[in-house]
């Protein structure tokens, strides 16, 4: 059994997720998401879909990158 990096669960069904920084071990979704997931510069929400980016920033929509100052940026259907 492996552990899970985010709620150091030892749990049989772990499953490794690899990034160009390294090898990654959770035991669920959630945890893998806590731990990957980029973070809105606006919200602070967790992004877990496409998100934007501008200047170096990311944000889950088009509105949290308008209220940063980028009108610029409409969100994708």
């Amino acid at each position: 059994m492996a552990v899970c990096e985010v709620c150091s669960n030892d749990y049989e069904l772990t499953f490794e997720v690899r990034t160009a920084g390294g090898a990654h071990t959770f035991d669920s979704l959630e945890c893998a998401a806590q731990r990957l997931a980029p973070i809105c510069d606006n919200c602070q929400c967790r992004i877990l879909g496409h998100g934007l980016q501008a200047d170096g920033q990311m944000f889950c929509c088009a509105h949290c990158a308008r209220v940063k100052g980028h009108a610029n940026l409409v969100d994708h259907a």
